[in-house]
């Protein structure tokens, strides 16, 4: 997906920086990274916005922004931003966190961000699987999805079902928003950007936590071309995770 197919934005210093790519070949990690950086730029609060980063693939997709950022411990991305946003109330907030990273050893502290109504913005990055470290089963894996922690697929009786983390978040009261976008098509990209830009503009009118799920590929760990795995989230993540808005209110 060409730049000149998803957005006319220009990205300028200092919303952006020059760095080495550290992502794989046809990884989208890049692309979200440009969509978080139009967001910012277009709502101008880049200037204010500390990011959160969790341990994961995703933390690359931040490393062009120049803005305030921490890595977190594993999983602890909310706890660390819960501090930070308490301490500076004028700032934007956010996490940027891998499906394993938010709600396998992240579930406690993600929870805890919701049940306290945290007046963050959170990104989820969902890629079915634990792309950093080998490809292994995660919470968001599909039924019969083959990793190299499950190489008989998935299956109910040793492993469950996937988790849908944006409904999930979307039952917490102190939840403002909660959706889930795609960025495999130029349609979607800009829908996502939408869902993005609502979960900001939560946060800076003070209503409550914003939740933003992306489905995104994993070219080497799923086996496939770049091209075959935008393909596979379409024919098979999101019929399993549909896209859209889960829950929006203009107050708690």
């Amino acid at each position: 997906m060409s730049d000149k197919s998803v957005t006319k934005v220009r990205l300028t210093a200092p919303i952006v920086r020059s760095v080495p790519s550290q992502i794989c070949p046809g990884c989208q990690y890049w692309t979200l990274g440009r969509l978080f950086a139009e967001v910012l730029q277009e709502l101008n609060i880049y200037s204010k916005t500390i990011g959160v980063i969790g341990a994961g693939c995703h933390g690359n997709s931040t490393a062009v922004l120049n803005i305030d950022s921490i890595l977190a411990a594993h999983g602890r991305a909310p706890d660390v931003a819960t501090a930070i946003k308490r301490l500076r109330q004028d700032a934007i907030v956010c996490t940027i966190q891998g499906d394993g990273d938010c709600i396998a050893i992240g579930a406690g502290a993600f929870i805890g961000a919701l049940t306290r109504a945290e007046r963050l913005t959170m990104i989820m990055c969902n890629n079915a699987n634990y792309g950093t470290t080998g490809g292994q089963l995660a919470p968001t894996t599909l039924m019969g999805q083959v990793t190299s922690t499950s190489p008989g697929g998935r299956g109910t009786n040793h492993d469950g079902f996937p988790t849908h983390t944006a409904e999930l978040a979307a039952i917490f009261k102190g939840v403002a928003y909660s959706a889930r976008g795609a960025i495999n098509t130029p349609a979607n990209y800009q829908r996502t950007k939408k869902y993005i830009k609502t979960a900001f503009r939560k946060q800076m009118e003070g209503v409550g936590l914003s939740f933003v799920e992306v489905l995104s590929n994993c070219p080497p760990n799923w086996h496939l071309s770049p091209l075959e795995s935008l393909k596979w989230i379409e024919e098979k993540m999101i019929p399993e995770f549909p896209l859209g808005e889960f829950k929006n209110v203009e107050r708690i």
